[in-house]
């Protein structure tokens, strides 16, 4: 039996399963897979620049990208830490945390639940 090799939007949740989820804010905007990942970077790395390295994404479109993350709510998700002896840099705030959690949690149901869906298939 031929496996199908063409790139197919989504995750793969199971071997016939693929899907993609976004979580919406209380405002405009959305974060799905890739901010969150650009999120769990700066997390990381404690740099906006480093982050984006790190992605093969640009400075501007990951700064770009903070700005609409940071509009979704009423607090913002990342903030700029002011220099020091080792310099400035970025931090994730406890909501930018706490959306990360209830991503990956979220994500860990959908993909239990397409799992088992994908057994009667």
């Amino acid at each position: 039996m031929e496996e199908h090799t063409e790139k197919l939007p989504g995750e793969a949740y199971s071997k016939n399963i693929r899907a993609r989820f976004w979580i919406t804010g209380n405002h405009s905007g959305y974060i799905g897979i890739g901010r969150i990942e650009l999120l769990e970077n700066i997390e990381q790395y404690g740099s906006i620049s480093q982050a984006a390295k790190n992605m093969g994404m640009s400075y501007k479109k990951a700064w770009k990208l903070i700005e609409e993350l940071n509009h979704m709510y009423d607090e913002p998700l990342i903030v700029k830490v002011k220099g020091g002896k080792a310099g400035g840099g970025s931090e994730l705030t406890t909501k930018g945390k706490q959306l990360i959690k209830d991503f990956k949690r979220i994500e860990t149901k959908l993909s239990q639940f397409l799992q088992e869906l994908s057994n009667g298939l």
